[in-house]
């Protein structure tokens, strides 16, 4: 039976650093305000000259560092990004020519903040059927393109990054690697969280029409509700389709859009709040990069060691939520 294991992991984080106190002084805000309603204190910001493919590219370099495994023999590499480089190509092409993967397939995925387990979820399907041995995924973003700075209401929830995984194929009975993902969408829901209009690689130009249509709209409080309620469904979905419980879990990695939404999913799940590991406070919604860059901080601090079994769970636009349970 073939497994897909992760061998290692990576991350990247933009030099500027964006605090609530300069939120301070152009928006009619506060550092309380903020860290009451979202846990955010500050966020990282992309310099000029680093799109999503510049972060994705430095992620995936420490990845393959980590898992002891060279550019030229990856088989694919997923890009989980709704801000990419340019419409086409795709930007994980970009990233291919970047990193030197000669012999690999590259393409992007789209699914905003559920994207990183969409990209798990198909990494696993092409490695179980025995079709690949290689996969690198990668979740990265640059949200500062696609924020109003005008907008306290969301311009304060997000930052940019990038964080990475390689799975490989493992050949064992024993349960290990990842068990299982569980993802969902519901495009009844899309107007929750939205872009109205495309954008490419540069900033949006007035020229274009209303800026605004060219930045992210969200109904703050009905994607509160709906947030709390999928992820629970489907963590515990993912829970039972394994044979655990509540207790079996070492550690929890939730998507970090909302200190608030991760504290509620937790409550319902009535799993321990020491076992959840939490990064929002420094880097904000990363979207699709969150989870990566959470699990690569989490294992460099020594929370994930050999045997941790581990949740993850994200919710994002489209709408978009999913499950994983991996056993470290």
């Amino acid at each position: 039976m073939f497994r897909a294991e992760i061998a290692g992991t990576g991350s990247y984080l933009p030099e500027k650093i964006l605090t609530n106190f300069d939120l301070e002084k152009q928006l009619d805000t506060s550092d309380e305000w903020i860290r009451t309603r979202t846990g955010i204190v500050e966020r990282r910001i992309a310099g000029k000259e680093e799109s999503s493919s510049v972060l994705a590219a430095h992620a995936a370099r420490k990845a393959l560092e980590s898992a002891k495994i060279k550019a030229e023999e990856l088989d694919i590499i997923i890009l989980c990004t709704s801000t990419p480089d340019v419409l086409f190509p795709s930007t994980a092409c970009f990233v291919q020519k970047e990193i030197g993967a000669t012999h690999s397939a590259a393409f992007d995925i789209s699914a905003v903040c559920s994207g990183f387990v969409y990209g798990l979820s198909i990494a696993e399907q092409y490695i179980k059927s025995g079709r690949y041995r290689h996969v690198l995924v990668i979740g990265s973003e640059v949200n500062s393109r696609i924020v109003d700075w005008t907008d306290r209401s969301t311009c304060i929830l997000f930052g940019d990054g990038a964080g990475a995984v390689v799975m490989t194929r493992k050949e064992t009975t024993e349960p290990c690697g990842l068990l299982s993902s569980h993802i969902y969408s519901d495009g009844n829901l899309s107007s929750l969280i939205e872009v109205p209009k495309a954008i490419g690689r540069a900033e949006v130009s007035t020229e274009n029409g209303n800026p605004e249509k060219f930045c992210i709209k969200m109904s703050g409080n009905a994607t509160f509700k709906v947030a709390v309620k999928r992820m629970t469904e489907v963590c515990l979905e993912a829970l039972e389709y394994n044979g655990l419980c509540r207790e079996d879990v070492d550690l929890v990695v939730p998507h970090q859009a909302n200190k608030r939404i991760i504290d509620a999913v937790i409550k319902r799940l009535q799993i321990p709040f020491e076992k959840v590991f939490i990064n929002i406070h420094k880097y904000g919604n990363t979207s699709a990069a969150s989870i990566p860059i959470a699990i690569d901080e989490a294992k460099r601090a020594g929370r994930i060691q050999p045997g941790c079994r581990m949740l993850i769970m994200v919710v994002g636009a489209g709408l978009t939520w999913g499950a994983a349970v991996i056993r470290w």
